[in-house]
């Protein structure tokens, strides 16, 4: 059994994450076997029985000598694996400074997705600059069930899929609904995607809410949603130029009430470089209890 395992809670905008530190090889046996980290991450996620969260993050050394200080292995509350979370990437920054696991404040994290560099910036902000997004489409027309038109949607993969679905007013948005309609519409294929309502509320300031696969719910933010809705709306609209030079970011109002931050840089229809800034606050450090350790089957 594994003993004494310590994590430490994050918010990331309302997004919040369990950390773990594995650099010192503790839950390689643990990583190493899909029967035994997916039921651990749907435990420990549950808000019920476990610690509660969006997910859960492991701290590993990098398997790439030179490429990255530390690798970061991303978990979803039902068990399965994401490539990449913004938010929660800016979390695992905070919690790798805190306690001390990089030399630096400057960090570069080995992801599936690729590399993710990520700092400290001004506040509570943290910085990760995620991949350039791939896959951009725009004007996809999807049938709805219940709709008496079809919904139009963009869609980029900013380390996880993303469609983008914009409207007059984010509040009036039915998410238990058109949430799940969505997220599995057959046109994404068998894995789905993540879904963001999308009100525009100025040049460089948009409003967002984001249902979540994995989570299978809506969050109170979401990084790479954030950020994959920030390029499609800096596409259709004619903003400032400061907005997609990097001279101003693109604020965006989350579901939770925090302004998330996106700085981007677009060449003509080509983003070059696309980073967030979430609010992120530690919520609290712990030890799990033996009764939950036994329940997770460590």
């Amino acid at each position: 059994m594994i003993e004494h395992i310590e994590f430490t809670k994050l918010s990331g905008s309302g997004n919040d994450f369990i950390c773990l530190s594995n650099l010192d090889g503790r839950y390689d046996a643990l990583l190493a076997d899909p029967s035994r980290v997916g039921p651990f991450a749907r435990v420990l996620c549950g808000r019920g029985h476990g610690v509660g969260a969006d997910g859960l993050i492991f701290a590993c050394p990098p398997e790439i000598e030179g490429v990255a200080d530390v690798s970061a292995h991303f978990m979803e509350p039902d068990g399965s694996e994401a490539e990449l979370c913004g938010n929660g990437t800016a979390c695992f920054v905070k919690f790798l400074l805190d306690g001390g696991h990089v030399p630096s404040q400057d960090i570069r994290i080995l992801t599936p997705a690729g590399v993710v560099r990520g700092r400290p910036v001004d506040g509570e902000y943290v910085r990760v600059c995620i991949p350039i997004p791939t896959d951009l489409q725009q004007d996809i027309a999807l049938p709805v069930e219940g709709l008496p038109r079809p919904m139009v949607c963009d869609f980029a993969v900013t380390g996880v899929p993303h469609a983008v679905v914009f409207v007059e007013d984010v509040n009036r948005v039915d998410m238990p609904r058109l949430g799940p309609l969505l997220r599995f519409h057959p046109h994404w294929g068998p894995r789905g995607a993540n879904v963001n309502f999308v009100q525009v509320l100025g040049p460089g300031r948009l409003a967002i809410r984001t249902w979540e696969f994995g989570v299978e719910g809506e969050t109170l933010a979401c990084g790479t949603g954030s950020a994959t809705a920030a390029v499609m709306a800096a596409m259709r609209h004619d903003w400032p130029p400061e907005f997609t030079r990097g001279d101003a970011s693109i604020d965006l109002r989350v579901h939770g009430g925090d302004t998330l931050r996106v700085w981007l840089t677009r060449r003509d229809d080509t983003i070059t470089d696309l980073c967030l800034d979430s609010a992120v606050r530690a919520v609290f450090r712990g030890t799990l209890a033996d009764e939950t350790v036994r329940l997770l089957g460590c």
